[in-house]
């Protein structure tokens, strides 16, 4: 997503992608454990495990953690986590979709009412914003995947809604029903994806000035700390300008 991608790429070039890769790790490995078990702890039966695996070779979790990240579903002593999704607005009147793995809802949403109310947003219910945003299948590849002519009609023939091409790569929208059906047809003729999971799509953005973005970073950060959220989507857009006035 714009929002999500655009926070990831900032945070990248600030060197925070060093500075938290265990912790990113760990975030990983629970999504695939949660995955596992919820479903089989064959990839090739389960979309959500072929997901999350996915999304730790894109951040280059070595394949002995996701091994034992796997093994870990079956294991007696596995905590019981469970999937939950926050809502808020955020500064500039932001929507902001937090999506957590907690084995505490209370502490988790005192946690994130907490962030939201130091940095001018609050926390809503669910619903609350989910309004500004669509239910997708969401697909990318990297720019090498082919030019934008050769995505287009693989994803055309292979039954997706939408497509975008830029900079960043290739964006593949499919109803979300369709995920998998169209991930397969995609990748007979793109090769692998980098990831494909359900998403959401923002259905109008929102511009933000440097005092806005500045603040809205710094929420975004405090978000990504958390241990129990795994991704923070927003419908935000931030200009070359601001993010030069930014220094990011």
């Amino acid at each position: 997503m714009a929002g999500h991608s655009q926070f990831k790429n900032i945070m990248h070039r600030k060197g925070a992608k060093d500075a938290k890769r265990a912790k990113l790790f760990t975030k990983l490995a629970r999504e695939i454990t949660v995955a596992a078990k919820l479903g089989l702890p064959d990839p090739a039966y389960n979309a959500r495990l072929r997901a999350a695996i996915a999304d730790g070779k894109a951040e280059s979790v070595p394949r002995e953690n996701i091994e034992r990240a796997i093994k870990k579903a079956s294991g007696a002593d596995q905590e019981n986590y469970e999937e939950a999704r926050y809502e808020g607005k955020g500064p500039g009147n932001v929507s902001l979709i937090v999506e957590a793995l907690t084995n505490n809802r209370n502490r988790t949403a005192s946690e994130l009412r907490t962030a939201f109310d130091k940095h001018g947003g609050s926390l809503g219910t669910t619903g609350s914003v989910a309004y500004n945003f669509q239910r997708v299948g969401h697909i990318h590849y990297k720019p090498d995947a082919g030019n934008e002519d050769k995505v287009m009609e693989a994803a055309i023939n292979a039954g997706a809604d939408d497509v975008q091409s830029g900079e960043g790569g290739h964006d593949i929208y499919c109803a979300p029903d369709s995920l998998n059906a169209v991930q397969k047809a995609v990748e007979a003729v793109l090769g692998e994806a980098e990831t494909s999971r359900l998403e959401w799509k923002p259905t109008m953005m929102v511009n933000l000035t440097a005092e806005k973005a500045e603040v809205l970073l710094d929420l975004l950060n405090v978000l990504d700390d958390n241990d129990d959220v795994q991704r923070v989507i927003g419908n935000y857009e931030i200009s070359d300008e601001v993010m030069a006035h930014l220094n990011v």
